[in-house]
């Protein structure tokens, strides 16, 4: 198993990190089909590689770093 085995469902396991950019984000291990929907909605978020771009997630990971390093 590989460390992205983890991270994903069972059908995307074998996937490459190119092929997965554009798998949808539901292939992520604990997002159901109605959280990608959702996401889809909210955000216009319809694969990985549209998340991991996504301004808002950029925003909380800056964020989050930036608080780390202040403890």
């Amino acid at each position: 198993m590989t460390v992205l085995a983890k991270l994903l469902d069972k059908a995307y396991e074998t996937k490459t990190p190119t092929e997965l950019v554009d798998a949808p984000v539901a292939a992520l291990q604990g997002v159901s089909d109605a959280d990608a929907e959702a996401l889809k909605k909210a955000f216009g978020i319809k694969t990985i590689g549209d998340l991991a771009k996504n301004k808002y997630v950029i925003a909380a990971q800056t964020i989050a770093h930036l608080a780390a390093l202040h403890k």
